[in-house]
């Protein structure tokens, strides 16, 4: 493909893009003419694959492809309303996909909209596990408070454990920690949070939460009353989870979060030394 096609071809992608309250979206029928289709009817047939295989890849469907209707000029002041569907990036990936490959316009696209939603799944994931490590860290310090509160009111260390420990059975269907860290193949010097996913890590430190604040609003003291609250508080969140179909002793091992945070300090310090070079 000639670079002034290719440069021509990329300038026409880049103008039809449209953005709503920070989404960008592509309209169909601007996208039938970047990509050859004189017919709409033609287009629509791709569009219809594209649409199966969203649905195949498991992805909703109703999110990437958005049935609208706009108003369009005939001319002498006339206009008339027209279908027309609003495209996520991936969705337009998806139609390239389905398209002729012997087009230039469709082979074009193919790369174009594969290397830009990649680069999207990436800062996607990356921001996921932002996310996790500060949730991890959050835990930790609801950890660290709860544990200084119930001291306090007469639980040591060994007590603090055990309470600890009969939370996460509640909150993860009779499985004690141990169990679960034998389910999810955690190492045993290990704490179970370091391996959870970030909807786990945050179910237990609103658990943490309620407990520290009703301890202290119902001056509760002693090891036997501080863990009923704490159990009833855990299998109150499990609750929450399971009417939502989550059940967290069947979710997935995520990565070790030690791992996770090495990375995004290495990728950090990479991007601070590219800046310093950039600057000289």
């Amino acid at each position: 493909m000639e670079k002034e096609l290719i440069t021509q071809l990329h300038q026409n992608f880049e103008a039809t893009v449209q953005h709503q309250e920070n989404i960008e979206f592509w309209y169909a029928r601007d996208l039938q003419k970047l990509l050859g289709y004189e017919e709409w009817r033609n287009f629509l047939l791709v569009v219809n694959k594209a649409k199966k295989a969203c649905e195949t890849s498991g992805h909703p469907m109703e999110y990437h492809f958005v049935d609208v209707n706009k108003m369009v000029s005939l001319g002498l002041s006339s206009q008339r309303e027209i279908d027309d569907i609003k495209l996520t990036r991936y969705a337009c990936y998806l139609i390239a996909q389905n398209g002729d490959p012997r087009k230039a316009e469709i082979a074009f696209a193919q790369t174009y909209f594969a290397v830009q939603t990649r680069k999207q799944e990436i800062i996607e994931q990356r921001l996921a596990e932002i996310e996790r490590l500060q949730a991890r860290e959050k835990l930790s310090q609801s950890e660290k408070y709860l544990s200084s509160i119930l001291f306090e009111r007469g639980v040591d260390s060994q007590g603090f454990a055990r309470v600890r420990s009969k939370g996460d059975q509640a909150l993860f269907g009779g499985h004690t920690t141990q169990q679960m860290k034998d389910k999810l193949a955690i190492p045993e010097n290990r704490p179970l949070a370091d391996f959870l996913p970030t909807i786990t890590i945050k179910a237990k430190d609103f658990a943490n939460e309620i407990t520290t604040f009703n301890s202290t609003q119902k001056n509760l003291h002693g090891e036997p009353s501080i863990t009923q609250e704490h159990v009833k508080n855990n299998a109150d969140v499990r609750n929450l989870l399971t009417q939502k179909n989550i059940y967290p002793e069947n979710l997935p091992a995520a990565e070790d979060v030690k791992k996770v945070g090495r990375k995004i300090k290495s990728e950090k310090k990479r991007l601070e030394k590219t800046g310093e070079k950039s600057k000289t």
